[in-house]
């Protein structure tokens, strides 16, 4: 691999001393990781190990009203939620090591929601969608949790609805990256015709991936769900951002690793 060499001063005593920084020629591609509601980012630390290993810095954290901020759970709204999201990528994306032309997005549930939506706000290569959820555009700065109150989400999702008229699927459909969209088939949740919604919304993406999960509930609640989605997404991020990167390699075989269900039985 190339290097790139830095000179530099070190202060010491009054004076300073010459050094030299080493570093690798090339920048490395970010990713960051968005859980679903009622998770955090204990869920995606097992995935982020793994994806690093493949040359990627990674960036999971916390959505505000969940772990250490779970008395917030309920006064946060969606709009707090975003606010979050973007902090977290223009962290991410500041790191000195980050490639900002190469950031993907993962985001679960609520998270993919989320993720979707950042992608109309900052540069996005690569967004992985595992089961995203779609919200009305009303009531932005409600709390998150009076949405199933105030809105019949189980009826709007168990209908097809066009990128026009939600603010995430408006996202998508403007999104010229590549996509990776994941399904459970037994998702209560999020039912078919919303991920239906997304994948038609994929209109402009330069690749759309889409995989269902055979067996696996919303939560992937089985090991077996989480060891099937851990190396779907290992392996598409190894084809996009490695190969992007090198020009070509070989997506690895299925990883291993301790996992957690992706979020609690509640409300997406």
């Amino acid at each position: 691999m190339a290097t790139h060499d830095e000179s530099i001063h070190i202060k010491v005593d009054g004076g300073h001393i010459a050094g030299t920084v080493v570093t690798p020629g090339t920048l490395l591609p970010g990713v960051l990781f968005v859980h679903g509601w009622g998770g955090s980012q204990e869920q995606y630390l097992a995935r982020a190990r793994e994806v690093a290993a493949l040359g990627c810095i990674c960036l999971t954290f916390d959505l505000r009203g969940h772990a250490g901020t779970e008395p917030q759970r309920e006064t946060v709204s969606r709009e707090s939620n975003l606010c979050d999201v973007v902090a977290a990528y223009d962290v991410l994306a500041r790191h000195p090591g980050v490639d900002r032309s190469a950031i993907a997005v993962v985001g679960s549930s609520y998270g993919g929601y989320l993720g979707a939506i950042l992608t109309s706000m900052r540069p996005v290569r690569w967004l992985a969608l595992r089961v995203p959820a779609l919200y009305i555009d009303t009531g932005w700065e409600v709390p998150k949790l009076q949405l199933h109150k105030d809105q019949d989400l189980e009826s709007y999702r168990r209908n097809f609805v066009e990128a026009a008229d939600n603010r995430a699927l408006r996202a998508c459909a403007a999104f010229r990256g590549d996509v990776l969209l994941v399904e459970s088939e037994c998702d209560t949740v999020v039912p078919h015709p919303v991920i239906a919604s997304y994948r038609e919304a994929c209109i402009q993406a330069a690749s759309l991936t889409y995989r269902v999960i055979h067996g696996a509930d919303h939560g992937l609640s089985q090991d077996s769900a989480q060891r099937a989605y851990t190396a779907l997404l290992v392996n598409w991020l190894s084809e996009m951002v490695l190969g992007a990167r090198q020009g070509g390699g070989t997506p690895p075989g299925p990883v291993s690793g301790s996992t957690v269900p992706e979020a609690p039985p509640m409300p997406g």
